[in-house]
C-alpha cells in the first residue's frame, strides 16, 4: 500500500492552545523544560519535516511566532479543547497531510514521526496507540477529512479519539512505556 511519505509532504501542527490547568494556568508550550520552552523541543524535531509548521495557540502569539510558519487559534472562546486547534490547523494546512503533536511531549523524535508517516494509509487518520490506550493528539490526518470533522463538530462531538476512530483510524502501536510519548503537563513532571 502507498504510504504518506511516498504520496505527498505533510504540514505539521503543534497544539499549544490549552488552558494549562495542570500547570496552574501557565501557557504550557512556553514552560521551560531542561532550559528551553517545551515548544522549542517540538519545533526542533518537526521543522525538518515541513515547510508548513503551524502552531495552535490562544495566547502569547508573539512568543510562538518565531517557532512557526503559521499561527492559528480556536474559532470559539473559552478553550473548547484540542479538537478546536486541530480544526483550525486542518483549515490552513498547505499539504494533503497534517501531522499533529501536543506541545507537552518534548521527547518525540524523528524516528517516531518517520514511522507514523510510513504507516499512514490514504484517506484514513493514523493515531498512536499504547496497549489499549489511543493517543489521539499524536496523529497524522489527511486534510481532506476536514468536512467530516466539521460535521462532527457541528453535531457536538469534541473527542478527537472518538471522531478519528469513527473515521476508520489506523493504529501505530508503541510500547506502553515509550518515553517519547510522555507528557510534561504538570509542575511535578517538569522535574
Amino acid at each position: 500500500m502507498p504510504t504518506c511519505s511516498s504520496l505527498e509532504p505533510c504540514s505539521v501542527l503543534l497544539l499549544a492552545g490549552g488552558r494549562g490547568q495542570r500547570m496552574g494556568g501557565r501557557d504550557k508550550g512556553l514552560v521551560d523544560w531542561r532550559g528551553r520552552p517545551l515548544i522549542a523541543w517540538l519545533h526542533d524535531v518537526a521543522r525538518p519535516l515541513s515547510d508548513d509548521l503551524i502552531i495552535s495557540c490562544n495566547r502569547n502569539a508573539e512568543r510562538y511566532h518565531s517557532y512557526a510558519d503559521q499561527l492559528v487559534s480556536d474559532a470559539e472562546p473559552d478553550f473548547p479543547g484540542p479538537l478546536a486547534g486541530i480544526r483550525a490547523g486542518l483549515a490552513v494546512a498547505r499539504h494533503p497531510w497534517l501531522l499533529v503533536l501536543p506541545c507537552d511531549a518534548p521527547r518525540v523524535d524523528s524516528a517516531l514521526l518517520t514511522s507514523m508517516r510510513r504507516a499512514a494509509l490514504p484517506s484514513r487518520p493514523l493515531l498512536l496507540r499504547q496497549g489499549a490506550q489511543w493517543q489521539p493528539l499524536f496523529c497524522l490526518l489527511p486534510t481532506r477529512l476536514l468536512p467530516d470533522l466539521e460535521r462532527a463538530w457541528r453535531e457536538g462531538q469534541r473527542s478527537p479519539r472518538h471522531i478519528f476512530t469513527t473515521m476508520g483510524a489506523v493504529a501505530l502501536d508503541c510500547a506502553e512505556d515509550d518515553p517519547r510519548l510522555a507528557n510534561v503537563n504538570s509542575p511535578d513532571l517538569l522535574e
